[in-house]
């Protein structure tokens, strides 16, 4: 009789402890959240308020399918180097992410984080490009729209501003940006390609890094070596509207042409002035929107982004994975100049 009572009371203890080991093993593994989804953003850098805008896409695709079953974390550095962005990827893989979304900054620096981060589980997703050459460490690529259309795109603006005559310059955002080389190297291939471009000299490209101060010393450098600088081509959304403030501020609008890529809620100012007659971009809150019904697909749905698949997307209606894993937003890129700038400024 002794001996069942001790059986019993060992039995009480041991269950005890392993309803203890459990509520511990609950409260630290991937069940914290609540059974949410948990989501991480990771930009080039917290100071181009173009990344912001994309942030804005995640929170209205949240909002949607609710925000009891996500968790969304936007983290990133202030700098755009090639592998600052490896300690936030690792503590996103460390707090048990679903999801990563990586601007990554530089084409294959990130490629053993990446990795590490998907042999853990998490699904890893390039945003707002792509990183060439390396396509195999991420699962897949949401793009703005086809970046071979950026650069023939801006060199059609500058070309129309010029009147196809006359040096410029291109300031771009980091040297090891996969977008911004891919872009530039379109816009290479149609200036030696198209005859009409054949009085267009490209004199220098330099580069902001992405950050509005040094965006604003290269332009100011720029006028100065180049007293004859017709025109500069800015596809980053911190350094067009530096370059324009540096023209407005010289009064040399009209005399300076501006066109890149850039937000309409900071280029405003400049188009009403007629400092920058005309500039590109997409949507950017789309990325953010895409991204989540895509999470929302893999997670839930058991969908594979594999190319030539499809999910849906909400108000984007029925998306495709193309061959090459890039998922694509928009087709096309918006120009955006006095006719409209009113209606998207407000926007983002």
């Amino acid at each position: 009789m002794k001996l069942t009572k001790k059986l019993t009371l060992l039995a009480l203890c041991v269950l005890a402890l392993a309803v203890v080991f459990a509520g511990c093993n609950k409260a630290a593994g991937a069940d914290a959240s609540g059974g949410k989804l948990k989501i991480y953003y990771i930009p080039k850098d917290t100071v181009n308020p173009y990344f912001y805008a994309i942030d804005v896409g995640f929170k209205e695709a949240i909002q949607e399918l609710g925000e009891d079953k996500f968790e969304y974390i936007y983290t990133g550095p202030a700098t755009a180097g090639p592998t600052d962005q490896v300690e936030y990827i690792e503590a996103a893989v460390q707090n048990k992410a679903t999801a990563i979304f990586v601007s990554a900054n530089h084409d294959s620096a990130l490629n053993r984080t990446l990795d590490d981060a998907r042999a853990a589980g998490v699904k890893v997703f390039i945003m707002n490009q792509d990183i060439p050459g390396s396509e195999d460490h991420r699962d897949a690529a949401i793009m703005p729209a086809s970046f071979a259309n950026v650069g023939p795109l801006l060199i059609e603006l500058m070309g129309k501003q010029l009147e196809y005559e006359g040096d410029f310059a291109i300031l771009s955002a980091t040297t090891d940006a996969p977008d911004q080389n891919t872009w530039i190297e379109g816009i290479k291939q149609a200036l030696a390609a198209d005859s009409k471009y054949s009085k267009m000299n490209l004199i220098d490209v330099v580069y902001g890094d992405d950050q509005p101060e040094k965006s604003t010393t290269e332009m100011e450098a720029l006028l100065t070596k180049y007293p004859n600088l017709k025109g500069v081509i800015a596809p980053t959304a911190a350094g067009i509207p530096a370059c324009a403030k540096v023209l407005q501020t010289r009064r040399l609008t009209g005399k300076v042409k501006l066109t890149g890529l850039g937000l309409p809620s900071t280029m405003k100012e400049f188009v009403d002035d007629g400092t920058c007659e005309s500039f590109a971009l997409w949507n950017p809150p789309y990325e953010g929107y895409l991204a989540i019904y895509l999470v929302d697909a893999v997670a839930n749905k058991g969908y594979n982004p594999a190319p030539g698949s499809s999910f849906d997307a909400g108000k984007l209606g029925k998306v495709s994975v193309e061959s090459n894993g890039q998922i694509l937003t928009l087709k096309d890129l918006m120009v955006y100049d006095a006719s409209n700038i009113a209606e998207y400024a407000p926007l983002f």
